[in-house]
């Protein structure tokens, strides 16, 4: 019977082909602008590392004092002066800190080419790790060569397909703003959206942006005076001194830090050791009020960045509110074309068909 009344359904639909295509109309505009709408709200609210994200947390603290920050929060960043000592400290297995940088890259193998910016950051071995960057050829960096101030990097697949056609590059070099570099390792395609980890310089996107082609080790960007690429927020506290000493010295964030705990006991004693350190800048006279610190993992940071804007829930419900309106009028459509077939159910139904089987009929027909 179902081949049946799949006939007389295919014949019921040739039968009106306007109404059937307008139909069919309304149901595709309804499902095409409530699945793309959920697209993009999902690949802006969906958690980018689940395996780990309660794992991986973002310390602040609160150098600008209440009347500099914003409602009360913490920066979004630290200052150069908490990162390294929060990194010298060394209270997290694992932890990075880093900063967004734009570099030249110099063609050495071929003088008909032209020097080209590529971005990326400065950065600890730790970061490779700690963010499960996968690798095409080789590795990051190791602590030793980051306390060596070591001139090694870390280029991205693109980068790597541009310079050296695809080939295995680790152990060639590379000169970024005229510095010879030694490459330790190309990174795979990798570019999580959002870019949970660098919330605070792509907050403007928020978080999605191109991948990153170049990383650097943190020291030896900062031994060679390398600006930032990124946002650098100072907020008003204090005055900024004149020079790159001064700037490294000033109270303005620019510096991103993650640390990886793996439990919550490791979480709770992190966040006494922040409040510890708060209080010891307050006793010290650098901040004039009590410890405002805060640690979160990704989902939280997420959430604390507004990563999801208000105006994708908002597209996202009036998305699927036009489908469920599709709906409701392809349902209008069908009722009324099938009430005006009642002298045929009638005729179906003194020959000895069922309830249940004219149901059927015209629900293979829909």
């Amino acid at each position: 019977m179902f081949g049946y009344y799949f006939q007389l359904g295919l014949r019921s639909l040739k039968r009106n082909p306007w109404l059937t295509a307008l139909m069919i109309m309304a149901i595709g505009f309804g499902v095409a602008a409530s699945m793309i709408t959920y697209s993009v709200f999902r690949a802006v609210s969906g958690n980018p590392i689940p395996e780990k994200s309660d794992r991986l947390l973002v310390p602040q603290i609160d150098n600008w004092g209440p009347q500099h920050n914003r409602n009360g929060e913490p920066p979004e960043a630290l200052t150069y002066t908490d990162a390294l000592a929060l990194m010298r400290a060394h209270q997290a297995r694992m932890q990075t800190i880093f900063y967004d940088v734009t570099l030249a890259v110099i063609p050495d193998h071929d003088v008909s080419s032209t020097p080209f910016n590529v971005g990326g950051y400065a950065t600890t071995g730790d970061f490779f790790r700690m963010f499960d960057v996968p690798f095409q050829y080789g590795s990051g960096w190791n602590e030793a060569d980051d306390d060596a101030h070591a001139d090694v990097a870390v280029i991205g697949r693109h980068l790597n397909d541009r310079l050296f056609h695809g080939g295995n590059s680790v152990g060639k070099e590379i000169n970024l703003r005229g510095r010879t570099y030694r490459i330790v390792g190309v990174t795979d395609h990798w570019n999580p959206k959002p870019r949970y980890f660098d919330l605070f310089s792509m907050f403007t996107d928020n978080g999605i942006g191109d991948a990153s082609e170049v990383y650097v080790p943190f020291n030896k960007a900062i031994d060679l005076k390398i600006d930032t690429g990124g946002r650098n927020s100072c907020g008003g506290a204090g005055s900024l001194s004149s020079g790159w000493d001064g700037w490294l010295r000033s109270e303005c964030v620019w510096v991103t830090m993650w640390v990886e705990l793996d439990s919550p006991a490791e979480v709770e004693r992190y966040r006494q050791f922040l409040h510890s350190y708060a209080d010891g800048q307050q006793q010290a006279g650098r901040f004039q009020w009590a410890p405002n610190n805060r640690l979160q993992n990704v989902t939280e940071w997420l959430d604390y960045e507004k990563v999801v804007p208000p105006e994708s829930r908002i597209s996202l419900a009036v998305a699927l509110g036009f489908f469920a309106i599709c709906l409701v009028n392809t349902v209008g459509l069908l009722l009324a074309k099938f009430m005006r077939r009642a002298a045929e159910i009638g005729v179906r139904r003194a020959l000895g068909a069922s309830r249940r089987e004219v149901y059927m009929q015209f629900l293979i027909e829909a």
